[in-house]
């Protein structure tokens, strides 16, 4: 295995546990790798994406695992926006319950996981502009 492989599947790891219910900065792995390998700025990119959006898909899995019960504290903001929230789902605090939420509303999973793939992008496209 070279270097690169080792370095873009820690990376991996540690976005996609970043995205679900365990803390984590997804943001400081790949800013560290970008500053360490400067070379792997697509393959990063693209590792962190897809590591970070199956962790989030694994919170709404959890969600949707959940039987609906009553009112929960900011479901009413998942429903009224839909899958179109989860752009957001990158945000420190509020992103992964937004995942949760999703599933237990039984959102599309397709589109969301359209959604938080293009946020999560997003973010670390500018998580790169500043590594560079």
């Amino acid at each position: 295995m070279t270097e690169g492989f080792l370095v873009l599947w820690g990376l991996f790891v540690a976005t996609f546990l970043a995205a679900t219910l365990f803390p984590g900065g997804s943001e400081v792995a790949l800013f560290g790798v970008l500053k360490m390998n400067p070379g792997l700025l697509w393959p990063a990119l693209v590792v962190a994406t897809i590591g970070n959006t199956l962790g989030g898909l694994t919170s709404y899995w959890i969600g949707r695992c959940i039987p609906q019960h009553g009112k929960l504290k900011g479901l009413e903001r998942v429903r009224r926006h839909g899958t179109a929230i989860l752009l957001l789902s990158w945000l420190p605090i509020v992103g992964d319950p937004m995942c949760v939420a999703a599933g237990l509303l039984r959102l599309n999973p397709w589109r969301s996981a359209a959604f938080m793939a293009t946020g999560k992008f997003g973010r670390f496209l500018v998580v790169a502009f500043l590594a560079a």
